[in-house]
């Protein structure tokens, strides 16, 4: 019998229908089911081993899912579109910069791997964006880890992209750090632009966000838009949630 296309809503920015992840005899990502619309933005906690790294590789076709469909942008993750890649960026807590070269070196060399017109005006724009201009010069080898965290932005937006994918962004960040960065995503968000974050930080990955998810040994325990969600009392249900589906 001929399967039937995946139809995609044309207000839909994420599709992912009974994704599985292996390694080995590891389940890392269990048969997730999720629509993420168009500038919404969803939050996932979950412990460390639930699958959020995986299920962030997978959207952003960095790793390939065992079974089930993912589409990002309305493009199938699989299908090797490389316009794709236009349509993402990622932050995490590894910066993918080179920490030899200079900031404006670095977003040079991002703009040229996008093909982007006016590729030193966009570089120093998304430098300015991010408040680096001061430092525009200096070699990534020196910055805090705050810093480079505010240039992985500026890495992950140059391209301009419709969606970005933050893989425990806050990690490693001190008060200072974590407060800046705070207000970056509050630019990224209001710039209608649709983010899924991982976390572990209940309060910060609550503040923003349209809906927030529970995953739990590689499966989604709970989603709830976070208008329906008491925020003082998150932390006990994450807490319960996790400790049910592990004993079960």
């Amino acid at each position: 019998m001929e399967e039937k296309p995946t139809i995609i809503s044309p207000d839909t920015a994420v599709q992912v229908r009974q994704l599985r992840k292996n390694f080995g005899f590891i389940q890392a990502v269990r048969g997730i089911d999720f629509d993420l619309a168009k500038g919404e933005f969803l939050t996932i906690f979950g412990p460390n081993g639930a699958g959020k790294t995986t299920l962030i590789k997978i959207l952003s076709t960095l790793t390939k899912p065992t079974s089930g469909t993912a589409h990002v942008a309305g493009y199938d993750v699989l299908g090797g579109d490389p316009r794709l890649r236009n349509e993402i960026g990622v932050i995490s807590h590894v910066s993918f910069l080179y920490e030899e070269l200079t900031a404006l070196e670095n977003m040079l060399f991002y703009a040229k791997m996008y093909r982007l017109k006016n590729k030193k005006d966009r570089a120093v724009q998304v430098i300015e964006e991010v408040g680096l201009n001061a430092r525009m010069h200096d070699r990534v080898r020196t910055f805090s880890k705050g810093m480079l965290q505010r240039l992985s932005i500026a890495r992950a937006v140059i391209h301009n992209p419709s969606i970005l994918f933050l893989d425990e962004p806050y990690t490693g960040l001190d008060q200072h750090a974590s407060n800046s960065f705070k207000e970056q995503l509050h630019s990224l968000h209001t710039s209608k632009r649709t983010i899924l974050m991982t976390t572990h930080d209940i309060s910060r990955g609550l503040e923003m966000c349209d809906r927030a998810a529970i995953l739990v040994k590689g499966r989604i325990a709970l989603m709830k838009p976070v208008a329906d969600i008491d925020k003082n009392g998150f932390d006990k249900l994450y807490f319960e949630t996790v400790a049910n589906e592990r004993s079960s």
